[in-house]
This record gives structure tokens, C-alpha cells and sequence, in this order.
């Protein structure tokens, strides 16, 4: 797969994990009464627990802002003159590697603290694994940087 396509890819994974993002960042403000979650029910127990709050804001608008940024720097990424700046394959490894390990982090409170589990946030996952697993070609931007040796 080309890099561009790769980019064109990353923002439209991006895109979608906004739209996804945003409507649980809108439930969190209280935009909604129950969320759409189907057979299960465990969106409204995850999005309901003290865990849905990082740093005192929702999990969910830092997902906005997380793709927001995401989103942008692969479009900058398609640009003629500016993809091939050295600095985006390093933003972009950076955060998804960022965004992969919240992820794991709130599968795991889902998993083994609230007992529950959001569809949507699966859904999340999903997409950063997929922002993920396109990424990883970027990590080569890495692999310049040396250690000094001690004299």
C-alpha cells in the first residue's frame, strides 16, 4: 500500500472514530437520555461509571480530540510538499502508539473493574487499532536516532 493510501486510510478511520467520539462526548454532556446500545445494555453502566472521566473530563471528548488530531496530521500527510515532512510519520507513530494504549487501558477497566462493556467503545477500539496497525510503516522514522556511546 502506498504511504498516501495509507494517510487517505488513517484519516478515514480517523473520521469515523469522530463521528463515533463525538456522539458519546454528546451523551456525556447529557445531550442524550440512554445511549443506543442494544442487547446487553452496557453502554449507559461504562459511560455511567467514575471511569468515564480522565483527568475530570470525559474519556469520551479526549477520543474527540484524539482523532481531531489525528485526522489532520494524516491530511497533512497527503499534502504535496508537506507529506513528505519528516515530522509527520513521527506524530503519527506517536499517537497511535498513544492511542492504542489508552484503548487497552479502558478495555481493561471495561473488562475486569466495571464489568461491562460499550459497544460503541469497541468500536472505538477497533478504529485505533486499525489507525494502528496503519501506522506502523511510520515507526521507521525511528530508526535514525542513535544512542551515544560513553567515552
Amino acid at each position: 500500500m502506498s504511504e498516501l493510501n495509507r494517510r487517505r486510510g488513517i484519516a478515514l478511520l480517523a473520521l469515523a472514530g469522530l463521528f463515533l467520539s463525538t456522539y458519546l462526548f454528546l451523551y456525556a454532556l447529557g445531550y442524550y437520555g440512554e445511549l443506543a446500545c442494544g442487547a446487553g445494555g452496557g453502554c449507559d453502566l461504562v459511560q455511567g461509571s467514575r471511569w468515564a472521566r480522565f483527568l475530570g473530563f470525559p474519556v469520551a471528548g479526549w477520543g474527540v480530540g484524539w482523532y481531531v488530531a489525528v485526522f489532520g496530521v494524516s491530511m497533512l500527510g497527503t499534502r504535496d510538499g508537506i507529506g513528505a515532512a519528516g515530522w509527520i510519520p513521527r506524530v503519527l507513530a506517536v499517537l497511535a502508539l498513544g492511542g492504542l494504549a489508552f484503548t487497552i487501558y479502558l478495555t481493561a477497566l471495561e473488562l475486569w473493574v466495571i464489568h461491562a462493556i460499550c459497544r460503541w467503545c469497541v468500536g472505538s477500539a477497533v478504529i485505533t487499532l486499525g489507525i494502528f496497525l496503519l501506522t506502523l510503516p511510520d515507526f521507521r522514522a525511528f530508526s535514525h536516532f542513535r544512542v551515544a556511546k560513553p567515552q
